[in-house]
């Protein structure tokens, strides 16, 4: 599994340990942090910023600015993919719109497009049939992962997302998913997180003996944390609280 690790993270000593001989996710918004992903990473994909934006209130970007940036940084060869322009809170109709706008630009091969956990199931399924990579996006009353009723609902997009063997009908992608707890019982190809950005430099959650002092420390011992787990190989329904504990095998 690859593990997106987002930005902005600072400072650039941090940074330098989170993304070198791993994988950045850049987020629009905080584009000038391109660099530091091509320089350092292993690959990297790119976050058309519509969480960040809807989670302030503010309206849409301008897609077609964000369309000429893709067109820019795909030509590294680390270049990943990027998240086709999405409503969160949106329509299906709305998305769908952006996914058809999308595809008829010149970048259309890079684009993932999402599906939010409040549409439909039946959208879930065309688009897992249509795509090779699809990422999932939490939403509505699905906003947090890792709660019970988010397991309830991811348990429904399992089912309509994989075959009878547990198997993705396409690579899936964790939007907001980087949580061992979370990734290592899903089937993902992809998932990403901002937790080192947001928590390298709170002091006081690194404390004890053998806490890092420095923030260079931290990212890495973070990002280790993380990526020793994996995703599942398959999804396993077992019921209950704890819903999609797939085995390994």
């Amino acid at each position: 599994m690859i593990h997106y690790h987002g930005g902005p993270i600072t400072p650039v000593e941090a940074c330098y340990y989170a993304w070198k001989r791993g994988h950045a996710l850049v987020s629009w918004q905080y584009r000038q942090c391109v660099e530091e992903a091509i320089n350092n990473a292993k690959s990297f994909a790119c976050d058309n910023s519509a969480f960040t934006k809807w989670k302030k209130g503010e309206a849409s970007p301008k897609w077609e600015d964000y369309a000429e940036w893709i067109a820019d940084v795909s030509r590294y060869p680390s270049f990943d993919q990027a998240l086709i322009p999405d409503v969160i809170d949106g329509s299906e109709a709305e998305n769908d719109e952006l996914i058809e706008w999308w595809q008829s630009l010149n970048v259309a091969k890079f684009g993932t497009p999402v599906w939010h956990m409040h549409e439909d199931l039946g959208r879930l399924r065309r688009l897992v049939t249509t795509f090779h990579t699809v990422a999932l996006g939490s939403s509505g009353d699905w906003s947090d992962p890792g709660t019970d009723a988010w397991w309830g609902r991811m348990t429904e997009a399992m089912e309509v997302a994989c075959d009878d063997d547990g198997f993705p009908l396409a690579k899936l992608w964790g939007l907001r998913m980087l949580d061992p707890f979370i990734f290592s019982r899903l089937p993902l190809k992809f998932a990403d997180s901002t937790n080192i950005a947001r928590n390298v430099g709170m002091d006081v959650k690194h404390t004890g003996s053998g806490a890092s002092k420095t923030h260079a420390g931290r990212a890495f011992s973070i990002k280790e944390n993380i990526e020793m787990h994996a995703s599942a190989t398959r999804w396993i329904n077992t019921g209950g609280i704890q819903r999609g504990l797939a085995l390994w095998g």
